[in-house]
């Protein structure tokens, strides 16, 4: 049976940085808060799937690999421009439904301002658990619709994203947000285990925002990240998890994402797959896996 083709929101040729960032200063603050709370320091390989520009790359200095993997070759591009330097990095094009990594290769995975994307999540799930080595971190962040906000929209009778359903709810094309029921039933479907959750954004309110110093709201969100999470009221929930699996680990990075074999050949232009035939180019210091 042929694979579904899932969707992909890729933002190809769209200034991420300069268009979406500038007057966000406090929700980046508190998802770095988030992420170093829940991050090891230091450790061996690191992939961030849906990286953009490299946004969150000065998070992972300690790691000896760090893999930045996106579905827009702009947006790799603007990473590689940034952190090239750095030759612990990688750069790839590639989407979360075929991974092109190898299986139980990495210690660490995250999806930040991911799954919001991302139509199929358990399919995404399974990849990400695929290429974690046994008991390697997952690191994920998600919309959640059932917030404080729109509960008490919802009470009013004006929400429109139905909070207290299990099912995700679309309400742009392609972008998602998720019941906190429906994301952690899909995690132990695909065997992981969750070990904490941290409630971020808390504070996102416009008015706040026109009335208090950032500095005082990402304060009192990372004071609040932890108490709150079990209430599971913020509008961005960052969970970890570990991978419940066995097996050898894998010391091979490269996956073919069509055929499935992991035993490439690398030239100084391309990763040839012999399983298959295909030739995945290499251009400017990019691993294009684009399907």
């Amino acid at each position: 049976m042929a694979e579904p083709t899932r969707p992909l929101c890729d933002y190809q040729g769209y200034d991420y940085e300069g268009g979406f960032w500038p007057g966000r200063d406090y929700e980046d603050a508190v998802e770095r808060i988030a992420l170093r709370e829940m991050l090891p320091t230091s450790g061996g390989r690191l992939v961030e799937i849906g990286a953009g520009f490299g946004r969150l790359a000065d998070l992972y200095g300690r790691y000896e690999r760090v893999i930045l993997l996106d579905p827009a070759r702009s947006q790799v591009e603007d990473a590689r421009q940034r952190l090239g330097a750095d030759g612990r990095f990688i750069f790839i094009v590639g989407d979360v439904y075929h991974l092109p990594l190898c299986t139980n290769s990495f210690d660490v995975a995250l999806t930040v301002r991911v799954l919001h994307h991302v139509s199929d999540v358990p399919a995404a799930f399974r990849e990400i658990h695929r290429i974690l080595r046994p008991e390697g971190r997952y690191v994920l962040e998600y919309a959640n619709k059932r917030n404080l906000k729109e509960v008490i929209r919802h009470l009013f009778g004006r929400s429109s994203l139905r909070p207290f359903s299990s099912e995700p709810v679309e309400y742009s094309p392609l972008h998602y947000n998720f019941h906190p029921s429906y994301i952690e039933e899909g995690l132990r479907r695909a065997q992981f285990r969750l070990e904490k959750g941290l409630a971020v954004s808390s504070l996102r309110l416009n008015l706040l925002k026109k009335l208090v110093p950032d500095s005082w709201l990402i304060r009192a969100d990372g004071l609040l990240q932890g108490p709150t999470a079990s209430l599971k009221l913020a509008p961005s929930m960052f969970l970890l998890t570990r991978a419940l699996k066995g097996g050898p680990t894998s010391e091979a990075v490269f996956r073919c994402p069509q055929c499935g074999n992991e035993e490439l050949d690398e030239s100084a232009t391309a990763l040839l797959c012999g399983k298959c035939g295909r030739s995945w180019p290499i251009e400017d210091g990019i691993y294009d896996f684009g399907l």
